[in-house]
Order: C-alpha cells, then sequence, then structure tokens
C-alpha cells in the first residue's frame, strides 16, 4: 500500500508533443531589434541568444539527456505535502558517506552531473574509496520536475526540513551537505536544524556579508571581494529584485516564450560564470540547455522565482541566529563568483572551519564550470570532517 512516506522510481518521459509545440515556439520567435551597444551592458546580445535558439531547435538532443536523467536514480516522494523529484545514486563502496547536493537558481539537478560519478565510485575515476559518497540530489519545490507549490510559504527554512527529512527516509542518520546558490542558504539552515544529523558542510558560495567594521577594516584582498559584490548589486542583479518583488509578471513572458526564458537564464551564465562574459567557454552549450530545458518543460520559470519572493519576506523577519554556526564548514572561493568572503570573516562565523582555499578558475556554476576542482574541494572538505 502506498503511504505518505512512499519513495518511488520516476521515469522522466516528456512527450512528443511537448518537443514538437517547443520547437514551434522557437521558429515562430518574434526577436528585438539588436542592441545598441558593441558589448553586453544592455543583456545577451541578439547574435548569441538566436545562436543559442537556433542551436536548441535543430541541433540539441533532449531525449539523451533525459535518459542520463533516468539513469542516476531518478525517484520521487512526497515532503511536507508536496512531491518532490530527486536523483539518488548509491555507491558500491562499503564505507560510502550519505552526501546531500542542492542547487539554487538558476540550477537544476543536472548542475551535479558531472561529479555523480567521481563522488560515488572515486576508484573508477582515479580516486581513492574512502572519498566515495551516497548521492542525493533534490530539485527544490517549484523547480523542474518537483511539484509547485499552490500556497504560500516554501521559503528555504521550510525546503531545509523537507531535506532533512528525505534523508532520514532515505535511511540516512547523518550525512554531509553541500551547496551554492540558494543552495547554500538551504545548507546553512540544514546544518543549523539539524547539528546532529549534518556532519559537516561545504560551500561554493559563502554566505558571509561583512559588517560595517569588517568593511572599515578589509584588507586590499578583502576590498576586491568587495567591489565583486558592490558590481553585483549595482549593474546584474536586475533579475533577482524582479523575481523578489514581481514573480509572476515575468513568469508570463518566461512561461510563454522559450526564447525569452533562454536569454533570462543565459544573462546568469554570461555574468557570474568565469568566462569573460562568454560562457560557452566555460559550459558546454548543450549544458547550458539542459538547464533551461528544466524550467522550460515543466513550466516552472514562475514557481522557481517565487522563491526570491518567500525569501525576501521571510528576510524582513529573521532576527538571526547570530551565534557561530557549530557545524564543520568547508570553503571554496571561486574567482568568478560574485559573493566571496575572506578566511577571517568565515571564522568569526564558523565554529570549525575544516578547509578555505580560493581557486584559480571558475566562477558562480562551480560544478558545471570546473567539475573537477569541485569534487578535489569536496573531498578535502569532508576527509577533514570529525568521524561519525
Amino acid at each position: 500500500m502506498k503511504t505518505s512516506d512512499t519513495v518511488e522510481p520516476f521515469t522522466v518521459a516528456v512527450s512528443d508533443d511537448d518537443l514538437q509545440d517547443l520547437l514551434r515556439r522557437l521558429t515562430a520567435t518574434r526577436w528585438p531589434d539588436r542592441e545598441t551597444v558593441q558589448d553586453s551592458s544592455q543583456g545577451p546580445q541578439l547574435d548569441r541568444i538566436r545562436a543559442l535558439c537556433d542551436h536548441w531547435a535543430t541541433g540539441y538532443d533532449w531525449r539523451r539527456t533525459e535518459r542520463a536523467i533516468n539513469s542516476f536514480g531518478s525517484s520521487r516522494t512526497v515532503l511536507d505535502g508536496i512531491g518532490i523529484h530527486f536523483l539518488h545514486v548509491r555507491s558500491a563502496e562499503p564505507g560510502a558517506t550519505p552526501l546531500l547536493l542542492c542547487h539554487g537558481w538558476p540550477g537544476s539537478i543536472l548542475e551535479f552531473r558531472q561529479l555523480i560519478g567521481p563522488l560515488t565510485d572515486p576508484v573508477a575515476h582515479g580516486g581513492n574509496a574512502e572519498d566515495a559518497f551516497h548521492v542525493v540530489i533534490p530539485s527544490m519545490p517549484g523547480f523542474g520536475f518537483s511539484d509547485k507549490p499552490t500556497t504560500a510559504g516554501w521559503n528555504i527554512s521550510r525546503t531545509a526540513d523537507a531535506w532533512i527529512t528525505l534523508m532520514q527516509r532515505l535511511g540516512y542518520d547523518r550525512w554531509f551537505a553541500q551547496g551554492g546558490d540558494w543552495g547554500a542558504a538551504v545548507v546553512e539552515q540544514i546544518s543549523r536544524k539539524a547539528p546532529e544529523r549534518c556532519r559537516a558542510v561545504h560551500f561554493n558560495l559563502p554566505l558571509v556579508f561583512p559588517t560595517a567594521q569588517e568593511m572599515s577594516e578589509a584588507t586590499p584582498e578583502e576590498q576586491q571581494m568587495m567591489a565583486h559584490a558592490q558590481r553585483y548589486q549595482s549593474e546584474l542583479d536586475a533579475y533577482a529584485r524582479e523575481q523578489a518583488t514581481r514573480p509572476q509578471t515575468i513568469g508570463y513572458s518566461l512561461a510563454d516564450s522559450p526564447a525569452g526564458l533562454a536569454a533570462w537564464i543565459y544573462t546568469l551564465f554570461q555574468d557570474v560564470s568565469d568566462s569573460d562574459g562568454h560562457p560557452e567557454k566555460a559550459v558546454a552549450r548543450d549544458e547550458i540547455l539542459d538547464d533551461i530545458m528544466l524550467y522550460w518543460l515543466p513550466n516552472s520559470a514562475a514557481s522557481s522565482a517565487r522563491l526570491y519572493w518567500e525569501e525576501r519576506l521571510s528576510s524582513a523577519t529573521d532576527t538571526g541566529p547570530w551565534e557561530p554556526n557549530p557545524v564543520p564548514a568547508g570553503f571554496s572561493i571561486f574567482p568568478g563568483e560574485a559573493v566571496q568572503a575572506s578566511r577571517r570573516w568565515i571564522e568569526r562565523r564558523y565554529a570549525t572551519v575544516l578547509h578555505y582555499a580560493q581557486l584559480d578558475r571558475g566562477g558562480h556554476f562551480a560544478a558545471l564550470e570546473q567539475p573537477g576542482l569541485l569534487i578535489e574541494e569536496i573531498r578535502m572538505t569532508f576527509r577533514s570532517a570529525p568521524p561519525a
């Protein structure tokens, strides 16, 4: 008998009609006129988005991606009344440790695709058996093939509660967690809500924002980090403000136009990848389209954007916690990431820093841009974690 805590295999099977509808919309796109500048300061350039959409219509193979998703332990379960889609790949190594990988926006479960093999079967990928993990990758409520919330209230805190329940439901009493973007916020909440279960955490986006005093005392390196954040806030975060204040407004356009959705998401790959504004140099074009498809096919652009609205409301009433996080943590600072933090800022906020590194390449989409580096950063962090 099926119960509310049932975990079931889930086969992704997009209909041919849906793919034909996408093709029809792409070929019928009414394009805007060309930008009036020679760079991307007005947004992604017309030629780039047209080339991306032309490839989407004529050279991209969704069925390849669909097969990949279905090969990674694609499953669903109900958490707090919401159907959640997730990938669950168990390692054959007897000493493997459970690892929760958390994506954000505009990420997806496919963001971690290149990490799954090396993390679950390190020996086959030139690593050591003691670095093996059982990998769990859930799709956030309103994202991908997870259900869309029909009422308000699905913020980061509630998602963290759901992921704690998910790990317990899969039989994992103690585990590690990793995240970037909104996934970092989820991991932070998990570590504070369940420190007895979450053994250690790793972030590729540090949720560390300097105080006024820290700003006034900033070293030259910290001043450069602050400049990164300031440029993002003053020039690059228009999408976040729209989604935090009027997600439904932009949702109409993103639900109706694949070209519009592609441009909306491509903007992030352009602006915060380590690619000098040429994201295909850092992430394969098909992988960018894979990510876009996980917003187009389930029509989840508006439902995922509402997370920003939820968090804007949550932050207005957030009074803490202000105590240092007790869970051991590791941090990987990638040069293309807009939000960066120094070790001394981090050590004031985390009781135990297992690992801190500033990488020489990579950006916001670290799992896609530099999967090998991120894998090694994850391994180095959790090798130093206290024993279970």
